[in-house]
């Protein structure tokens, strides 16, 4: 069952020598950012930093309805019994000057993939830099992640986010993730 899953700490750097991509900057998107984004933040972050790659990861909402508040309780609870930090993160709306600061925008569902791609308008750079989250997924690709603020999940949330964060490491940092 997907909520017995423990969080994965087999990641090891392959190649201690370079960060690749050097200043890679990723941020999370989802509806409120307060619960999808910041955790996907929190989990990508802890990879990163366990593979000391020299990348910024981040997180904002479509909405601004909880600019300023930390995550919600139950996705931060989540996060500490699987051992992700969640300290720092509080919630901003995503900003058109996001486009031209990050690499990659990376949508948890569909609804936020139009709505950064109706922000991104004609500008062919800003477009590529959109990906929707599951792209990254084996096991989730073309499903959404779920926003369990209403509809609870929070666990199979992690899992799923805990596997895609997986592959944007290995899209974007192939050399240090063991095979």
């Amino acid at each position: 069952m997907l909520e017995d899953l423990k969080y994965k700490q087999t990641i090891e750097p392959m190649n201690k020598k370079k960060a690749y991509p050097t200043e890679m900057k990723i941020l999370m998107v989802c509806l409120g950012n307060i619960c999808r984004s910041p955790l996907a933040e929190g989990i990508l972050r802890d990879k990163v930093q366990r593979l000391g790659l020299d990348w910024e990861i981040d997180s904002a909402g479509t909405s601004g309805w909880h600019e300023g508040e930390r995550p919600d309780q139950r996705i931060r609870q989540v996060a500490e019994e699987k051992g992700i930090s969640l300290q720092g993160i509080h919630s901003r709306k995503l900003s058109p000057q996001d486009f031209e600061n990050f690499d990659l925008l990376i949508a948890m569902d569909n609804s936020n993939y139009k709505h950064l791609l109706q922000m991104a308008g004609t500008n062919p750079e800003w477009k590529k830099k959109v990906k929707k989250f599951t792209e990254f997924s084996t096991r989730f690709k073309g499903e959404d992640i779920p926003d369990p603020y209403f509809e609870g999940g929070f666990h199979r949330v992690f899992d799923m986010l805990d596997e895609g964060t997986d592959g944007i490491l290995h899209a974007y940092a192939p050399e240090f993730i063991a095979k």
